[in-house]
């Protein structure tokens, strides 16, 4: 006999195993890829793999290239195998081409790079996801606050500036480039349709990677969403960073050619006289970086400041080294300026780890005695 139907074995109602079928299915949450790139990382990429795993957000991978690192990192990075990371291993090739292989391997709706020594609050990519709208498009940036730290994650402070705010691509490069302010690399969460517009990280830069990447990025947007409530922290290494750029001549040629490159994009989304302001400003942001080492470079700067409209005066020396100069010279005081502050904050460094370790020491102490 018919179970679902008429006597004559016409089915006038489809059976409850074909209704389950036709029901709609839930819509599946994005996947997101946290993509890290990490080179001689031993001693922290355990604690950046710990804040990636403990993200909220339900869907994601979590991709590490061990950029040919000399050190443990791809065996601290291998224990983390069978908590869902994914481990990849080549010659070194630099920063950019690390995530450009991590990006390749990756299959994400979102993307959230990482560096091997950073940290991200564990609501970082769940309320930035949230924030999105029904109508928004894919190419809304999601960003966030950061905040600098050496080793104890509670003494950072989050410095608002304004960047940490929604703000179309033209006014947030211009406010960067005109105001010298920053953004964490992390601090970003790209769909994957922006990534593809943006375009690899370009592997000839050793100086700002993350800056013209993310310029390029900002220009394939409509705008950027800027959420509030949660943040990543940024932890300040030693001097052998890759964001340090020292004396460093290849540094400095990588510099240059990003400072070029972001002129070109800010003007390509809008030529106006506050532009070539911006512009003016960022040029002499950074010009003492090559003054009066590299009197090519120099004279180029120069160059596109006058096709700005505008001259370059000779950098300030900040007023705890300006003494410095008609005694020791311009070298001497620019030297003290640029040493010092490195050498305050490794002791800084040195004091918060001490610090950090003697906590850890009396937690682990204390756990002991409960536990007793």
């Amino acid at each position: 006999m018919p179970v679902d139907g008429n006597q004559h074995g016409v089915g006038l109602l489809p059976s409850i195993a074909f209704l389950e079928i036709l029901e709609p299915l839930p819509s599946m949450k994005p996947l997101v890829s946290i993509l890290i790139s990490a080179f001689n990382a031993e001693e922290w990429v355990g604690y950046t793999l710990q804040s990636a795993i403990a993200q909220t957000w339900p869907r994601k991978e979590i991709i590490l290239v061990d950029d040919g690192s000399t050190d443990g990192t791809a065996e601290v990075a291998r224990r983390f195998a069978s908590r869902g990371v994914t481990v990849l291993s080549t010659e070194n090739r630099g920063l950019s081409a690390g995530q450009n292989y991590a990006y390749q391997h990756s299959h994400g709706d979102y993307v959230q790079f990482l560096d091997a020594d950073d940290l991200l609050a564990p609501d970082k990519i769940e309320r930035q996801l949230a924030a999105l709208r029904e109508s928004d498009s894919r190419r809304i940036l999601l960003s966030s606050p950061w905040a600098p730290f050496y080793y104890r994650t509670r003494h950072a402070r989050f410095v608002h500036n304004s960047l940490w705010q929604d703000l179309s691509p033209v006014e947030w490069l211009l406010r960067k480039m005109g105001e010298n302010l920053h953004m964490q690399n992390a601090t970003w969460l790209v769909s994957r349709e922006l990534a593809e517009a943006a375009g690899p990280w370009d592997t000839g830069l050793h100086y700002d990677q993350d800056g013209e990447y993310f310029a390029r990025v900002l220009l394939a947007s409509e705008r950027t969403r800027f959420v509030p409530e949660t943040g990543i922290f940024y932890r300040v290494t030693t001097s052998n960073r890759v964001s340090y750029i020292g004396n460093s001549d290849k540094k400095k040629d990588s510099l240059l050619l990003s400072m070029k490159l972001h002129i070109q994009y800010l003007r390509s989304l809008e030529d106006s006289e506050r532009v070539r302001k911006a512009c003016l400003a960022y040029l002499q942001n950074w010009y003492l970086n090559f003054y009066p080492e590299r009197p090519d470079v120099v004279e180029e700067l120069q160059s596109m400041a006058a096709q700005l409209h505008g001259h370059l005066e000779e950098p300030r020396l900040r007023w705890k080294y300006a003494w410095m100069k008609p005694v020791f010279g311009w070298k001497a005081a620019k030297w003290a300026q640029m040493a010092l502050p490195q050498f305050k904050a490794s002791c800084m460094r040195q004091c918060d780890k001490a610090l950090y370790r003697f906590e850890a020491g009396r937690t682990a102490t204390n756990l002991r005695v409960e536990v007793a």
